[in-house]
């Protein structure tokens, strides 16, 4: 294909590298340079992919302001550094893939979402969960109703480290399934509630938090807010409520080495489990009811599928549909910049109820209003 859109990737840390892999194997793409503020990085992917000479490796972001043609970025950076790159890449005329969360606050995340809207272009979040194939399949059981009525979500991401000295492990872990449970019900919490325990790094206060009794309106806190007094926690227990009712249970804790990533939904006729962990049959749905015969429930119609998948790497479909929105002038119906924003939403309200004991927080609608105003 001879006409590529022109992509630089800015971090390649971690997971810039996955990012940068990706986009040197689109056909659609030309990767013409490569940011990273730490040398030893750039040239250890230089020599990891064998980079062409003509691809720009530098460790400063402005020295892209000199490359003709540039179409979009990809930032895998700090998130305290995104609102800054991510603004300054849109005034630039750039289109952005940014690392999840889109920033720490949530006022930030609207201000970005609207930049974009009024220069015209593509701000994808990378929430790569939400293009793994498990959960695309989930979602479309869940919403032919193949569960039943719904009664209630659970999910437990645990693991021994790393341990974030920036963020919490609310801010670090609950992300994924929050972004998880959103797409399969198809709706976003209005109540959140978050409890925590401190070990590791306190700040004075350390300890369980217990629940409160009085729900406050939601407030825009970030996760380095110096209302959460006890320091970063090192377990947190979220309850999330949903507008139909639903209830969702997520555990997350960086200082257990049972190592689980799972997430299930109940409903009246069975289960269905994503199990990360599991090679085999990542998701599963598991049947079975009730009978009642008299005053006992005798369980009916058991049984256990695992359900296929597509192939695919997950991060591979996060940036083809980066570039595929780019070609198209269309946003992501996956993962916009206004799906990231709610996430950072929930989280902040969820930091609030942290940091007032478990107290319930109310979340705002304008998220939803702001989405309906606008004609993308």
């Amino acid at each position: 294909m001879t006409n590529k859109i022109k992509i630089a990737v800015i971090g390649v840390g971690r997971w810039g590298v996955h990012l940068l892999r990706n986009f040197l194997a689109h056909p659609q793409v030309n990767v013409v340079a490569v940011v990273d503020p730490h040398p030893e990085r750039l040239a250890a992917v230089k020599q990891q992919f064998n980079l062409d000479e003509n691809v720009l490796l530098t460790t400063q972001w402005q020295d892209l302001k000199t490359i003709p043609g540039l179409t979009g970025v990809a930032i895998a950076t700090p998130a305290t550094t995104h609102y800054a790159l991510i603004k300054d890449a849109l005034q630039q005329g750039y289109n952005v893939l940014a690392e999840k969360p889109l920033t720490l606050n949530p006022a930030e995340c609207r201000e970005l979402c609207y930049l974009a809207e009024q220069h015209h272009l593509i701000l994808t979040v990378d929430h790569t969960y939400l293009f793994h194939p498990a959960v695309e399949r989930g979602k479309a059981v869940v919403q032919a109703g193949k569960l039943g009525d719904l009664r209630y979500g659970y999910a437990t991401r645990t693991h021994l480290g790393p341990v974030r000295q920036d963020v919490d492990a609310l801010w670090d872990l609950a992300i994924h399934d929050i972004a998880i449970f959103n797409a399969w019900l198809g709706q976003i919490p209005i109540k959140v509630q978050a409890t925590g325990t401190v070990w590791l790094q306190g700040a004075g206060e350390q300890g369980s938090r217990g629940a409160g009794e009085q729900g406050s309106r939601g407030a825009e806190v970030s996760p380095s807010d110096s209302s959460v007094p006890q320091g970063l926690a090192d377990l947190v227990w979220l309850t999330l409520t949903y507008p139909d009712g639903f209830q969702a249970y997520i555990h997350l804790c960086w200082l257990n080495s049972d190592k689980q990533r799972r997430l299930g939904i109940v409903g009246s006729l069975g289960s269905l489990i994503f199990d990360e962990m599991s090679i085999s049959s990542p998701l599963t749905l598991l049947h079975g009811e009730f009978e009642q015969q008299g005053n006992q429930f005798i369980p009916v119609n058991q049984r256990q599928i695992a359900l296929e998948l597509e192939p695919g790497e997950p991060l591979g479909r996060v940036c083809s549909s980066f570039v595929a929105s780019i070609l198209n002038n269309t946003p992501s119906e996956i993962s916009s910049g206004w799906v990231g924003t709610e996430l950072v939403e929930i989280l902040a309200a969820l930091t609030l109820s942290l940091s007032q004991g478990g107290t319930p927080v109310f979340l705002s609608d304008r998220i939803v209003k702001d989405q309906k105003s606008q004609d993308y």
